[in-house]
């Protein structure tokens, strides 16, 4: 048995906390938001974010950041992208040398282009940084739905404790090295959910759908490799596979922020009805600063870009994707 921190209650949060529970380990849930904490406590259910989903009485949730950090074996950082440099900041007083921290958020920072491990790592130098990503709805994983993930650590032998950790009959875990395709693909794919999103909310059909899948996964192995993450990372979990449910699910907030944009919503109304953090929209500047860096043609990204940020229509959006110049599909194929 573990000691287990979870810091952040959202729904990703609250899942893995009861998953982790499951499996036989001492968990703690942590939220910054006493309102959160003290309705968590009384009604043992996240009623807005994860319905149905009951958290055991032993799973003690708190505020106090410190004390979660006072032993934990594992620190699970489950706050969305956009609060993890502010979070990681509060808990770095409270780290001890090697602590375990595993990322569970997917998302890269706008104004550094760094991805949440490397901010992690630059706020809590002291710590062992390791990401855990792949296509797992909170939604199916706190009901107890087969899951499969992949956790990346800078060490075998952590990312094999971390397996050991997270892995039952319900939640299968594979190991990899490549800690920064891990987190590209994971915060990547967001943006792709939008278009996928916009394009289901203009009533276009399922070939659509493929077609942005497909090519939305191309653009982000092109940048990935360039960046230095490895090929067989986008081809695998953290890659096409979380790719194809957050564009497909019915549980995916992108998705939905994408088809409300796509009826006619300014993506701001789109953020408001969703009520829970759209990490696509917070992503798709960094990642067109990526691709703009790394000169890496990615055309997805600009046109959801342009429909964010520049009031282009998504209509209009889609039409130029369809005219532009004629391509090859893989370039380094022979004839």
């Amino acid at each position: 048995m573990a000691k287990i921190s979870v810091l952040g209650a959202g729904s990703w949060g609250t899942a893995l906390s009861l998953l982790l529970y499951n499996n036989g380990h001492e968990v703690k849930l942590w939220s910054a938001l006493q309102d959160e904490v003290e309705m968590l406590r009384e009604k043992r259910e996240h009623a807005s974010k994860l319905p149905g989903v009951r958290l055991p009485e032993k799973i003690e949730i708190t505020s106090d950041l410190e004390a979660c950090l006072e032993s934990p074996d594992v620190a699970v950082l489950a706050v969305p992208s956009p609060f993890t440099r502010s979070t990681s900041h509060q808990m770095a007083s409270f780290v001890k040398k090697g602590q375990i921290i595993v990322n569970v958020a997917k998302g890269v920072e706008e104004h550094t282009l760094m991805t949440l491990s490397e901010i992690i790592s630059q706020e809590i130098p002291q710590a062992d940084v390791c990401v855990l990503s792949g296509p797992s709805h909170a939604e199916e994983v706190g009901k107890g739905l087969p899951t499969t993930c992949v956790v990346s650590a800078a060490k075998r032998e952590t990312a094999e404790y971390l397996q050991g950790i997270f892995m039952s009959p319900v939640f299968r875990v594979y190991t990899t090295p490549d800690i920064l395709g891990v987190e590209l693909g994971g915060a990547l794919k967001n943006v792709i959910a939008l278009a996928a999103g916009t394009a289901d909310g203009l009533g276009y059909g399922d070939n659509t759908k493929a077609a942005l899948i497909t090519r939305g996964m191309a653009e982000i192995a092109r940048l990935g490799t360039k960046m230095g993450a490895k090929i067989e990372t986008f081809y695998g979990l953290s890659g096409i596979g979380d790719l194809i449910v957050t564009c497909a699910s019915v549980h995916s907030r992108n998705r939905k922020a994408g088809y409300l944009m796509g009826k006619g919503y300014s993506m701001q109304e789109a953020m408001d009805e969703v009520k829970m953090v759209v990490e696509g929209v917070y992503s798709a500047k960094a990642a067109k600063s990526l691709s703009e860096k790394y000169q890496v043609e990615m055309p997805i990204i600009d046109e959801v870009n342009k429909v964010l940020f520049e009031n282009k229509a998504a209509s209009e959006a889609v039409r130029d994707l369809m005219v532009r110049d004629k391509k090859v599909e893989a370039p380094m194929l022979p004839w």
